[in-house]
């Protein structure tokens, strides 16, 4: 695997979720495989999660790790031919190679404008760092796909799921912003590859990019939806047909401890309480968002390692 730009890139999820498992058993079997290997984080947008997780990854692996915030810095530059004579100081051109010269591996955070669609779709930031930087890039959330997520959710269902082959149900909740679909179409990327019965349910004017969904059935029916799932995976996303927009915040599709029923709680956080889910939904037992979160390390330290394995052939 040279890059992890999306979840598509593991030759075998199966055993990738199988190598974070063990690494979550034993997060030092492989202390010594990324010993004079340097990281660079670059964050475009802000993270809490993403960047401990990777970070403390990458140190179970032995690598050294740089943090770049880059809306600290200058602006860059991504359009070829552009003339740079207002605010951008550097062009991507010179930026990706200049950070290849001092990292092995480069992970990129950069979030959509949701305003442009066809844009986005061209995950311009996360592709330009492929083309220009000559080393491994991993994305920590690009405009269309979140694909450490997508690896952690999957490595999460294994361990709580109690069937061969549960219901999870990807549910749309209520949110005051205009959320990407990142989480969501890595999601049911990952589950599609999976002995899992997909099924997502959200409001009119809010499927998803029909692409990604394929024949996963799309109910907007909430309730019919919820019916003997095993898991119940709770997420936002604006609209894709009427791109980026908030169409409604219809409070009734907040998800509740009786909507729950039997079933297991997933949320990749951060989450806004009592609008989103429900206080006595998220903190009872069948919430598993805090051991969700936490497999975050476990995956991004399969993905590394799978990397310096490549760099190391």
């Amino acid at each position: 695997m040279k890059h992890y730009a999306d979840i598509t890139d593991l030759k075998n999820l199966q055993e990738t979720i199988d190598l974070a498992l063990l690494l979550k058993q034993k997060p030092y079997l492989y202390e010594d495989v990324g010993k004079r290997k340097t990281i660079a984080l670059l964050f475009f947008n802000s993270s809490l999660r993403t960047r401990l997780s990777t970070e403390k990854a990458a140190h179970n692996l032995g690598m050294k790790v740089m943090v770049l915030n880059v809306t600290d810095s200058w602006q860059i530059e991504f359009e070829d031919g552009a003339m740079m004579n207002f605010n951008t100081a550097e062009h991507i051109k010179e930026a990706a190679q200049v950070i290849a010269q001092y990292a092995d591996i480069i992970a990129v955070r950069a979030f959509p404008g949701l305003k442009d669609k066809k844009k986005d779709q061209q995950e311009q930031v996360l592709q330009s760092f492929i083309k220009y930087a000559g080393v491994p890039i991993v994305n920590m959330e690009s405009a269309i796909a979140h694909p450490l997520q997508g690896l952690t959710d999957a490595v999460t269902i294994q361990e709580i799921s109690a069937k061969k082959r549960p219901k999870v149900v990807l549910s749309w909740a209520p949110h005051p912003k205009a959320l990407p679909h990142a989480v969501a179409n890595s999601f049911i990327k990952t589950m599609q590859q999976l002995p899992v019965d997909l099924v997502i349910t959200n409001p009119e004017g809010y499927n998803l990019d029909p692409s990604i969904t394929g024949a996963t059935p799309v109910l907007d029916d909430q309730t019919e939806a919820l019916k003997d799932a095993d898991i119940v995976y709770v997420k936002n996303w604006s609209s894709f047909e009427n791109y980026g927009q908030v169409l409604h915040n219809d409070t009734n599709w907040m998800l509740t401890l009786e909507k729950l029923g039997d079933a297991q709680l997933m949320h990749c956080l951060p989450v806004r309480r009592n609008v989103v889910i429900q206080d006595a939904a998220l903190d009872s037992e069948q919430s598993v968002v805090i051991q969700q979160a936490g497999n975050r390390v476990f995956a991004a330290q399969a993905v590394l390692k799978l990397l310096l394995d490549h760099l190391a052939e």
